[in-house]
């Protein structure tokens, strides 16, 4: 079992950025491929970003292509997502998910956080 818990969400004004964190605890960290998944309001949850379990390759979706940033800490058991130039459609629950496999398709990880609002104003 991976536990996660996300922090970091909150209301920002457009254009603006924040960053979301996720620390992770049980099995070990660094053996897990980390994800970031977003659901607006109404709509079916996404995918943002991924990272590998040495954080040497990370994918992210077209829509937030140059202003998200995923980065991790093993030592910390720590994922971040920065988030740059921040759009009212960037509002949503930020969910962060780990798996021992990582997908380049179709990513579906085992274990998820619980979530962190962001909200973006126009």
């Amino acid at each position: 079992q991976v536990q996660l818990v996300e922090s970091g969400g909150g209301l920002v004004q457009a254009g603006g950025s924040l960053s979301v964190s996720c620390a992770a605890s049980g099995r070990t960290f660094s053996n897990h491929a980390m994800y970031w998944f977003r659901q607006p309001p109404g709509k079916e949850r996404e995918f943002v970003a991924s990272i590998t379990w040495g954080g040497s390759s990370t994918r992210y979706a077209d829509s937030v292509k140059g202003r998200f940033t995923i980065s991790r800490d093993n030592a910390k058991n720590t994922v971040y997502l920065r988030m740059n130039s921040l759009q009212p459609e960037d509002t949503a629950v930020y969910y962060c998910a780990a798996d021992s496999t990582y997908y380049t398709d179709n990513p579906r990880p085992r274990y998820w956080g619980q979530g962190t609002q962001v909200t973006v104003s126009s």
